[in-house]
């Protein structure tokens, strides 16, 4: 599959669909566009779609269709399994075990339900991202009413002891929630072995389309609706689904289940291909939750030194797409929760980036990637040196075309400059996500550089090193990385 120039290494955030799930929705957009729930002969086409894409779904869990309740995606069905268990199971209690690593849609469906008077119990994780199943059971207690502990990391490809936990909750009549988003597709997924009562997936993360997703319900006695309208989906998930997403999503699970063996090898070996090369050629890495099992896609890379931002965009004007995860100087950006729980110190930290592979990835990629990715941390760590105490002016740029293009204007100049992540309040009216950094001293000389290679600027600004707007956004959020690593609200 094409991704035009763009080299894409950001598996983990999202999926391009697969062109055979293309090739099957499209008449639900034009001539079959009933809804299922008519009984014309225009409605049960597409009902039979749905029902097909309910049996997909389930065979890649070892479900039976009855116990797929289809959504609008992860997010959504990670709300419903942990509102909807709470709700169901008020009655017999009000604690809830979950764990520092989990999706913000879980961890944030937790903190409405504290606001309401349940329990929330978030343990910690070891230094691999892994949660002590010893852990769990000491938490539990006779008012427990479920467990939601995510089946992998999104962020490090972490796998947890799932199996374990299940089979404790089993054993303890108490409701298991697993968060499957990242890992359906990817690795062998039995609802069964794992004894698992609510599961959830999204479509989007194992190459079908956005906007729909599902969650596996053992007992329909074990959640409550917390959406009402009509009786789609046995009342659980009331609503008209998107059957030409849902149809789609079916098909990609179906071939998810019937190349996950080899693509579980091939992703694995380019996981491990880059990795290896970059502990070779790179100083100051970490490659976070590889003493655990792992994905075989996601790898999560720490650089000493380096800001994961201005990593990500070096990156960006190469056409390679990655994750930074942690941008506190950012509004609403930040390290998530998960890396925090790792205890990583400081300036790794501040350097993770993720690489998570698909199927269409080559080596000779991961060769190119090894290859940008040496020259930023480079350009960066050698500007971080050189601009140490001085003053800094940041140049904008229209687009990402113009970044780059001032990046090799610049290359030979002598100058000390680097490219980084353009902090939000130097926007000026559409303005690239990519600006260069020099010393303020040399700036009349590198805009002179660029305007002589026509390239065109937004705008400059200068920052003093000392007063620069992120360090008290730094400090805030390491406070809140000390909260998380105790097990405290952050």
């Amino acid at each position: 599959m094409s991704h035009a120039k763009e080299l894409f290494l950001d598996h983990a955030a999202t999926t391009p669909v697969h062109p055979d799930a293309v090739g099957l929705m499209l008449p639900f957009f034009g001539n079959h566009f009933g809804i299922p729930s008519s009984p014309s002969g225009l409605g049960q086409r597409s009902k039979r779609a749905i029902d097909e894409a309910r049996s997909r779904v389930a065979a890649l869990i070892n479900a039976s269709p009855a116990e797929v309740v289809f959504t609008s995606g992860g997010t959504e069905a990670n709300n419903l399994a942990v509102l909807g268990a709470a709700f169901a199971g008020r009655k017999k209690g009000n604690h809830i075990v979950t764990t520092a690593v989990e999706h913000a849609s879980v961890l944030n469906a937790c903190r409405h339900l504290e606001n309401r008077g349940f329990r929330i119990s978030i343990l910690p994780v070891d230094d691999q991202g892994r949660v002590d199943p010893e852990q769990v059971r000491q938490a539990l207690c006779d008012d427990t009413i479920l467990i939601s502990v995510m089946h992998a990391s999104n962020e490090t490809g972490t796998l947890q002891p799932v199996e374990e936990i299940g089979a404790m909750a089993h054993e303890q009549g108490i409701v298991f929630h697993c968060d499957a988003v990242q890992s359906a597709g990817k690795v062998l997924l039995d609802v069964r072995s794992l004894h698992i009562d609510l599961l959830s997936i999204s479509s989007h993360k194992l190459y079908g389309p956005k906007g729909a997703g599902a969650l596996f319900v053992a007992d329909r006695d074990a959640i409550e609706p917390v959406i009402f309208g009509s009786g789609q989906e046995q009342g659980i998930r009331p609503g008209t689904l998107n059957v030409p997403c849902v149809a789609g999503f079916g098909l990609a699970c179906s071939i998810a289940q019937r190349d996950l063996e080899n693509n579980g090898v091939l992703m694995a070996s380019l996981r491990e291909s880059l990795e290896q090369q970059v502990v070779n050629r790179i100083t100051g890495v970490r490659i976070n939750g590889a003493g655990a099992p792992r994905l075989p896609h996601i790898s999560s890379l720490s650089f000493r030194g380096v800001p994961a931002d201005d990593l990500a965009v070096h990156l960006d004007a190469a056409n390679i797409v990655v994750s930074s995860r942690y941008s506190p100087g950012i509004e609403g950006h930040e390290m998530s929760p998960a890396l925090a729980a790792l205890g990583l110190e400081r300036e790794y930290a501040s350097g993770t980036v993720r690489l998570s592979l698909g199927w269409e990835n080559k080596e000779k990629q991961i060769r190119r990637t090894l290859e940008n990715l040496s020259e930023a941390i480079e350009s960066l760590r050698g500007f971080a040196a050189a601009s140490r105490g001085k003053d800094v002016t940041m140049f904008t740029f229209p687009d990402r075309e113009s970044a780059a293009a001032a990046r090799e204007s610049l290359r030979g100049s002598g100058l000390a400059f680097s490219l980084a992540a353009r902090p939000r309040d130097l926007a000026h009216g559409t303005c690239s996500s990519i600006a260069l950094a020099c010393l303020s001293r040399d700036h009349t000389k590198v805009g002179a550089l660029l305007g002589e290679n026509g390239i065109a600027i937004t705008g400059m600004h200068k920052t003093r090193d000392e007063d620069r707007p992120m360090k008290k956004k730094e400090r805030g959020f390491w406070d809140k990385v000390e909260r998380i690593k105790k097990g405290l609200p952050s």
